[in-house]
């Protein structure tokens, strides 16, 4: 089993920045990929990005390309998620899930953990 725990949301302006963190413990070993999804209220969950375990793999949806950037550090076994240039769009609750491949990277129902989520809320 692997346990993920998000923090790091909150209220900010259009514009603005947040940095999401997502802690794992666990079965580390088994995770080969991270990502971090995000819901609206009353929309389904989407993909946001996810990044390798391993090697240098990163992968954005278009919506976020060029204002979010994904990173993470072994040592930690932690996962973050840079937000900038916030828009109301962005507004979501925002989960970090792993998974033991890369393939079909965007594809929720291939993920194996989930954490609980954390709320991210653009608004001036």
């Amino acid at each position: 089993q692997v346990q993920l725990v998000e923090s790091g949301g909150g209220l900010v302006q259009p514009g603005g920045s947040l940095r999401l963190s997502c802690v794992a413990s666990g079965r580390i070993s088994s995770i080969n990929a991270m990502a971090w999804y995000r819901q609206a209220p009353g929309k389904e969950r989407e993909f946001v990005a996810a990044i390798s375990w391993s090697v240098s793999n990163t992968y954005y949806a278009d919506s976020v390309k060029g204002r979010f950037t994904i990173s993470r550090d072994n040592a930690k076994n932690t996962v973050y998620l840079q937000m900038n240039s916030l828009k109301f769009e962005d507004t979501a609750v925002y989960y970090c899930a792993a998974r033991s491949s890369w393939y079909r990277i965007i594809d929720s129902t291939r993920y194996d953990y989930w954490g609980q989520g954390t709320q991210v809320t653009v608004s001036s």
